[in-house]
This record gives structure tokens, C-alpha cells and sequence, in this order.
């Protein structure tokens, strides 16, 4: 499909690294099989939270992977990003192609950033007195050290910052990415988002703030998008990196197209500080500008991969909000819809950039990965979010959403080459 305007924009690498998976072939698999990530809490003591449950990286072993100084120098959040955005470089093939530096860029944002830093080092600085505080200390907490560190070590010299939207950052990353790149400002961009945000604070301000699950008893099940049980969503580490790319040079250089990002759609509520708007208006008006940028009708759309956080207002309203871009017809009996974080729990600032990853995948391979833990859908989830089971379909066009704290919506268009 030719763009609205500018270059095109395609997709030719992706990374991921999260609770249901190292690689991204594990969390494409346990996507579709529906087998959750997400368990007791181990990298702090629980028992003080009224949450203790989340979507937790175990096994990550960061020297494993990446040097031992750079480890030293680089908070979990930032580790996460450089695993990720090497397995999307090296699964676009660029290690192989002579791209041009200064027309590579990166843009890898965070919702929260280096949390787990700046409280080793504030209880250090209480504990030891402030001039045992790390010279590292703030270029290892900062929110575009990721994007920063992840330049070096690829070597890129273009466009390069962090976007820090809450839950929608690595959405509009993604966003930010596809706009340089059809204005001509780069070639390649390695856009998505990293979060590590399971510390006392982290946890405990999610707990203050009564939007987590308390479903400690069974922690698989605690993440509900759509269901009548949800309690609130599950925190989860990780990160995830997708290489876009200017149509005309991954076809120069053979790279394998995977999907093309066709249109963007971006709002906000201009409402709440957390809180949807009642019925969605701002979400609805994201996912309409996306099909518009596109060039779709809603009848053309196949799957929508929902930000679907299983807390009880985000799930009524974005339900609400699709029938109101979609039209209640095409919504309740064309469109299917799921939530991905019913395995992987909440990611924060990476959500979007594994949604998006996740979509692509099912759109390449014809499956769309379920809502796994949706039992009984909640009073106004009436649509059909796949529950319990992957589900085959031909998808030509597909659609994600990332919300965000501060009322921040992104819709992301993607069809198949």
C-alpha cells in the first residue's frame, strides 16, 4: 500500500526479551500458547506489598551477554535495551550491511527509567554518607541512557532520544521513528522501549496507587484484560526493539520485510492523571487517525492487539472506544482483539514495542495469540478478544494500542508486504 505521503516505512528486525522469553522466537511461542509469565516476586522481598506478583526476567545473567564493564555502568532498564536492540540488529541482518551511520538512529524510551539505581544509591547515600555516591549515578538512572548506550554500541550517529509517555513510550518511539524516517532524516532506526521497574519504590507506588492485582494466591492468572475477575494489572520487566527502515534501502540490501508500518495515530485525553475518559474518546480518536493515515476502512482491519491492561477502567472504556472507531457492527462481529498482557503482564514503557513485535508475528504467521486468562468477559467487554486459545486468521491489517498515564494514546497501523 502506498503512504499518504513521504517514504515508506518497513519493518525488518525485532528483539525481545521479557518474562515469557530470551529470544524472540520463546516469546512468540509462549504468546500463542497463552503460558504466562508471570509469578511471585524474587528480585525484592514481597511480603511487605499488597502485589506480589509480576512479570519478572529470571535467569537474566547480564555478564552472559554483554561485557562486564559495560554491566558495571549500565542500569538493568538500560542492560534489557542492549540485549534486545542486538537481537534486532543482528535479525535484520545489519551487521552485514554498510548503512550509514549518520543515517542510523535510535530512539528507545522508558516509563521510569533507572529506579533500581537511583535507590541502591540513595540508600547508600543515607546509610554511607554522600560521598560514597557512584560517579555513575546519574548517566545509569537517567531515561535516555538506554537510547545512548544502545548508539554506542552500534555505532549510530543519526537521530537518537528517548520518549518518556508512561505506558505509551516505546508506542510513540515507534511513532517518532516512522515520522523521521518518511521525511527523509534516516535510513534505519532502532525504535522500542525497556523497563525494570520491580523495586521497592516501583512496586510500592503501583501499590499506593491500588491499580496492581492483589491475586497472590495464583499468580499465572492475576493478569485479566476483559475479565470479569481483573483486580488491576501486573507489573512486568523487559524490553523490546524493532529495526524500522526506509522501503528502498532494505530492498537494496536484500533484508527480509517482515511488515510495513502504514500509519500512526497519536492524542490526548486532556483529562485525568490516570484515569481513561468515560467511553474512550481520546483512544477512539487515536485508532481512527491510524486507519486514516493508512487508508483503511475499519471493515479492512483484521486483529487489534489492545493495550488491555486488566484494570477495571482501561478494559470498559477501550471496548467502548473500539466500537466507537469501528462502528458497533464491524467491532462486535468483524474485528478480533486481544491482550497480550494476559502472559506477559504489564512492561510499562516496552509494552507497545512487544505488542507491536507480537502483532507482527501474528500477522506472519496467520495466528493470532489469545487473551489467556479471560474466563467470564467483565459487564460492557463484549467483543471477541480470543480468550483461552490462539486462533487462526488471515490478517492483511492490523492495529495496536499504548496508553499512558497523563492521558497519552498511540495507535499503530501495520500491513503485510
Amino acid at each position: 500500500m502506498d503512504p499518504v505521503n513521504g517514504q515508506r516505512v518497513v519493518i525488518t528486525g525485532m528483539g525481545l526479551i521479557s518474562c515469557i522469553g530470551k529470544d524472540t522466537r520463546e516469546n512468540w511461542q509462549n504468546a500463542i500458547d497463552g503460558k504466562s509469565g508471570i509469578r511471585r516476586i524474587t528480585l525484592i522481598d514481597p511480603e511487605p506489598f499488597t502485589s506480589q506478583v509480576a512479570g519478572e526476567v529470571r535467569g537474566f545473567d547480564p555478564e552472559a551477554v554483554l561485557d562486564r564493564r559495560i554491566v558495571k555502568r549500565a542500569d538493568r532498564y538500560t542492560q534489557f535495551a542492549l540485549v534486545a536492540s542486538r537481537a534486532a540488529w543482528n535479525h535484520a541482518g545489519l551487521s552485514d550491511s554498510r548503512t550509514d551511520p549518520d543515517r542510523l538512529g535510535v530512539i528507545i524510551g522508558t516509563g521510569i527509567g533507572g529506579i533500581g539505581t537511583l535507590e541502591e544509591e540513595h540508600v547508600k547515600a543515607l546509610e554511607r554518607g554522600v560521598d560514597r555516591i557512584s560517579p555513575f549515578f546519574c548517566p545509569m538512572m537517567i531515561g535516555n541512557m538506554a537510547s545512548g548506550m544502545v548508539a554506542i554500541d552500534l555505532g549510530a550517529k543519526g537521530i537518537n532520544f528517548a520518549t518518556m509517555t508512561a505506558c505509551a513510550t516505546s508506542g510513540h518511539a515507534i511513532a517518532a521513528s516512522y515520522d523521521a524516517i518518511k521525511l527523509g532524516r534516516a535510513d534505519v532506526i532502532m525504535a522500542g522501549g525497556s523497563e525494570a521497574p520491580i523495586t521497592v519504590m516501583g512496586l510500592g507506588g503501583f501499590c499506593a496507587l491500588k491499580a496492581v492485582s492483589t491475586r497472590n494466591d495464583d499468580p499465572p492468572t492475576a493478569s485479566r484484560p476483559f475479565d470479569r475477575g481483573r483486580d488491576g494489572f501486573v507489573m512486568a520487566e523487559g524490553a523490546a526493539v524493532v529495526v524500522l527502515e526506509e522501503y528502498e534501502h532494505a530492498r537494496k540490501r536484500g533484508a527480509e520485510i517482515l511488515a510495513e508500518l502504514i500509519g500512526i495515530g497519536m492524542t490526548c485525553d486532556a483529562y485525568h492523571m490516570t484515569a481513561p475518559p468515560e467511553g474512550g474518546e481520546g483512544a477512539a480518536r487515536s485508532m481512527s487517525l491510524a486507519m486514516r493515515e493508512a487508508g483503511l476502512a475499519p471493515e479492512d482491519v483484521a486483529y487489534l492487539n489492545a493495550h488491555g491492561t486488566s484494570t477495571e477502567l482501561n478494559d470498559i472504556y477501550e471496548t467502548q472506544a473500539i466500537k466507537t472507531a469501528f462502528g458497533e457492527d464491524v467491532a462486535r462481529k468483524k474485528l478480533l482483539v486481544s491482550s497480550t498482557k494476559s502472559v506477559t503482564g504489564h512492561m510499562l514503557g516496552a509494552a507497545g514495542a512487544m505488542e507491536l513485535a507480537l502483532t507482527v508475528l501474528a500477522m506472519r504467521e496467520s495466528v493470532i495469540p489469545p487473551t489467556a486468562t479471560l474466563e467470564v468477559p467483565g459487564e460492557g467487554c463484549d467483543l471477541d478478544y480470543v480468550p483461552r486459545e490462539a486462533r487462526k486468521a488471515d490478517i492483511r491489517y492490523a492495529l495496536t494500542n499504548s496508553f499512558g498515564f497523563g492521558g497519552h494514546n498511540v495507535t499503530l497501523a501495520i500491513g503485510r508486504v
